[in-house]
């Protein structure tokens, strides 16, 4: 029942776009070059027909309960997973590569500089 009332929420854009046809048709009575009037009637048309998209894609949810794009985005999350993870794997190798290259190339003392301080040394055997 909780995804069917998901289809009330096509009413804002629905709205929206009558609202702004409703504008553009207001501005089309008041324009003179016949033209532009048709420019004016095509725009209001377009914005009627996408709310018409609009209300019976919220109408089929209603009666329904599944949105009508639900089956492909499904699909395509189905191959994508398997590339994602070959993608999180590919990343994960090259931290690890690059975490061995680091490590690599640490400066590494020499044997003569292990051990305790030559200078510490000498203040030891002068006291």
């Amino acid at each position: 029942m909780g995804m069917r009332l998901i289809g009330l929420f096509a009413i804002v854009p629905i709205s929206v776009l009558l609202t702004i046809s409703f504008f553009v048709l207001f501005a089309v009575r008041k324009v003179e070059i016949h033209g532009l009037k048709a420019f004016g009637y095509v725009v209001s048309a377009l914005l009627w027909m996408a709310a018409l998209l609009l209300f019976s894609g919220g109408i089929y949810m209603l009666s329904t309960g599944h949105h009508p794009m639900s089956g492909m985005m499904k699909e395509m999350m189905g191959s994508s997973k398997c590339e994602m993870r070959k993608h999180e794997m590919m990343e994960r190798e090259m931290a690890e590569h690059e975490m061995a290259e680091h490590k690599m190339m640490e400066p590494k003392m020499p044997e003569s500089m292990k051990g305790p301080c030559p200078m510490m040394m000498k203040k030891e055997e002068k006291k």
